[in-house]
């Protein structure tokens, strides 16, 4: 890394060169915008939408990712195509993500398939972030806000134009981990009718970091590219398990008469391998097929929508090629060929599968009362059901498949009212109230072992499940009020509070062993951990207060925000160390290990500010120059023990220096993020150190050609990303014991080092 002195003067260099090209094409035009004819979902305000999607898609396969420059929002750690996004410190399961309307659900016990990694970035047409405090009429069963995806809309043809033919198709690739793929979309319509296909494909090899972090990953005296599979091995900068394998596709089909839409979109997916670096197995399947079916209409009195949605999804997770697949009984240690079987105690494997099926229905309405007042009622129902079992794959374990969650059942319905009054030219309030019915119940459960002798407490742990009684019904409540103040065309302010209310998942609720190796299999937080269900769980209660304060020019061509908040959750779900001899919480924190955690209900509070804004700086021969800006602060923490909440993101920032001229689009970033010392002790979390990284990028687009080049992390620097969890990314990760093929806790996942990218996309 440069010194201090001179990083200002090499950054300004670098940034010079990139903007070397743009005097050779000052008469090229940009793209046009994209007009669409159909009609959309309506959204309730204070959404933020998510810009520059065509210059993110090109950086990236992962969906979530498209979020990074939100105010607000961080990202979990997983898979190529798989982070979580997390709002000011509240993630997964904790946010309400809908994809086209529907509320999808990640079936695994790893959620190695969230909902965003249904959607390839080529098909994102929309992203908005509701931060902190979001209206009830885009979701509850959340605490921490919501975000909603739309795919393309439907395109018809113009009145007298007869039929309407469209398309577009890109490429890209990536350096780091030779990562390629391409899209396509297709579009025929007439004035009323349209048919529409999109699909993507993407594929990566593992990443590099920049430079070697494996010098702890192992005990002393072995070499650091030690791997579980015969002959393979990895380099002390490869980080293992990273590589994808997914297609995704949708097929539209829509009609339009009048004022009605009818629409109709059926999706697949198709992901034969997704590595896990902060997991101790890999996604070696995943298939989802789902069907999206809606009504939109304009009616004398508003709007009205419905919409009846299914998917079907088939989960399969097993040792990935880095990561030991064969274990012998007694011999923790890799014998270099396979066992002879389960007859002499070996384990082939450790096959687990996952089939879940959601249907869900809502029908909401937009009814305006006066010119000043709508009211926005509605109602939803979702049908959610979940097998998570495990093959038998080894002595010990045969004939009986491990029931981790068996017949799960969580069905959800809602009722929601909304009313958003524009008082005056100054004043707007939205107020709104709803209530969610979440039923949840599962079936008996057996471990491998369901004879004596016991092994793991398997036989004392499901009989004591099994005496319980399994079935559990929560009435939730949530209220929000909203206001907006603009007081001349430079300000604006928006506040509010909002009461949200979340019911555990069928994981955190049903999942019962105590068993080290059946615990790990429990996580989605990344930490190397293992998690144990608790039936007693109460619903988390959300109370947060909230305001963005909105300085900007009458054109917006500059603007400054400063978001402060602050969040109370009682019943948090957090977790405590427990002693599976005992059956009861450990006396004694484990430090500096992986250990086993149980889920129960203790009080959190998070608080923070997000800053925003851009700026002009120039305007002359070499084009407009600009200068964006973006810091984030979270701070959480458990008030029942005064730990550190886990996977807080700590202080960020990003200050980014734009140049346009004609087609060309040129841009230097410098991402800037603290040392992460507030963690969890209760989970053993790792501390990061602090990093920088130079960012640059450019594009250019004709009218039908859009070109994207760049390069990430330009100084090819070592970093591990705050979030990024735990590398397990190789080895014997079904073990916890100290010999010499085990990775040992305190190495966390590095992030990606230098990777020049290209991309092309045309249409036709």
């Amino acid at each position: 890394m440069p010194s201090p002195v001179f990083a200002p003067r090499l950054l300004s260099v670098l940034i010079a060169a990139s903007l070397l090209p743009v005097g050779a094409s000052a008469a090229e035009t940009a793209l046009p915008a994209v007009e669409v004819s159909g009609t959309r979902e309506g959204a309730a305000p204070f959404a933020a939408e998510v810009e520059s999607l065509p210059t993110l898609r090109a950086t990236s396969s992962d969906t979530a990712s498209l979020l990074r420059d939100a105010p607000g929002v961080s990202l979990y750690g997983g898979g190529g195509v798989s982070s979580l996004p997390a709002i000011h410190g509240l993630a997964d399961d904790r946010l309400r993500i809908k994809v086209d309307g529907m509320d999808l659900i990640a079936a695994c016990p790893n959620h190695m398939n969230p909902a965003l990694s249904y959607l390839d970035p080529s098909q994102v047409e929309s992203i908005k972030v509701y931060a902190g405090i979001a209206p009830v009429s885009v979701g509850g069963d959340s605490i921490g806000g919501s975000i909603v995806a739309q795919s393309t809309a439907p395109e018809f043809a113009a009145p007298g134009q007869g039929s309407l033919v469209k398309g577009e198709a890109g490429v890209y690739y990536r350096s780091n981990g030779n990562a390629r793929g391409g899209n396509l979309a297709a579009t025929y319509a007439t004035e009323q009718f349209n048919l529409s296909y999109s699909g993507a494909i993407a594929r990566s090899d593992n990443y590099d970091a920049g430079g070697n972090f494996k010098d702890r990953l192992f005990v002393a005296g072995t070499p650091a590219g030690f791997t579980g599979h015969p002959g393979h091995t990895l380099p002390a900068d490869e980080v293992g398990s990273t590589a994808y394998d997914t297609r995704n596709h949708t097929l539209g089909l829509a009609f339009r008469g009048g004022s009605h839409l009818f629409e109709a979109k059926f999706g697949y997916q198709d992901m034969p391998e997704q590595l896990w670096p902060n997991q101790r197995m890999d996604l070696l399947a995943n298939e989802q097929k789902r069907v999206n079916l809606r009504y939109a209409g304009d009616r004398d009195w508003g709007k009205l929508e419905a919409r009846v949605y299914h998917e079907d999804v088939d989960h399969f997770m097993d040792f990935g090629a880095d990561k030991k697949y064969w274990y012998q009984a007694g011999t923790p240690t890799y014998a270099g060929a396979p066992c002879g079987g389960p007859s002499a105690g070996c384990a082939t494997g450790m096959p687990m599968a996952t089939t879940s099926k959601n249907t869900g229905a809502v029908v909401k309405a937009d009814i305006d009362l006066t010119q000043q007042d709508l009211l926005r009622v509605g109602a939803e129902y979702q049908r959610y059901r979940l097998d998570d079992w495990w093959p038998a794959s080894g002595a010990g374990m045969w004939p009986n498949a491990f029931l981790n969650v068996n017949d799960g059942e969580r069905d959800r319905a809602a009722l929601f009212a909304e009313w958003e009054t524009q008082h005056s030219a100054q004043w707007m309030t939205l107020a709104g109230v709803r209530f969610e019915r979440v039923s949840m119940d599962a079936g008996d459960v057996h471990g491998y072992k369901t004879v004596a002798p016991d092994s793991g407490n398997q036989l004392r742990d499901s009989a004591a499940f099994n005496a319980q009684d399994h079935s559990k019904t929560d009435n939730n409540w949530d209220m929000t009020v909203l206001a907006r103040y603009t007081p001349d065309a430079t300000r604006d302010i928006e506040f509010g509070f909002a009461h949200k209310t979340r019911s555990p998942n069928l994981h955190e609720r049903y999942t019962w062993s105590t068993w080290q190796m059946a615990a790990l299999m429990v996580n989605w937080a990344g930490d190397g951990n293992g998690y144990i269900g608790n039936l007693n769980l109460e619903p988390e209660k959300a109370n947060t207060v909230s305001a963005t304060f909105d300085w900007h020019a009458a054109d917006r061509s500059w603007e400054f925000r400063a978001t402060p908040y602050y969040t109370y959750v009682t019943d948090y779900v957090d977790a405590v160390q427990w002693d599976a001899a005992t059956n009861a919480p450990r006396a004694a924190l484990q430090t500096g290990q992986y250990t086993v955690l149980k889920f129960v209900n203790q009080s959190a509070r998070l608080y923070g500010v997000d800053l925003s804004g851009r700026m002009p700086l120039a305007k002359n021969g070499m084009g407009e120059f600009g200068l964006k800006g973006l810091l984030n602060y979270t701070r959480g923490e458990n008030r029942d023990t005064g730990d550190g909440l886990y996977n807080i993101m700590p202080l960020n920032a990003k200050l980014t220096l734009t140049q346009k001229r004609g087609g060309w689009n040129n841009a230097a970033e410098l991402v800037m993020v603290s040392r992460k010392d507030d963690v969890s002790a209760m989970r053993n979390e790792m501390e990061t150190p602090g990093y920088a990284l130079l960012n640059l990028r450019g594009s250019h687009a004709w009218k039908k050609l859009r070109v994207d080049f760049g390069v990430e992390n330009v100084f090819d620097r070592l970093y591990y990303h705050p979030l990024g969890g735990a590398y397990l990314g190789q080895g014997t990760t079904m073990t916890s014991q100290a010999v010499a093929t085990v990775p040992q806790w305190g190495t966390p996942v590095p992030g990606m080092g230098r990777s020049i990218y290209t991309a092309l996309n045309v249409q036709f």
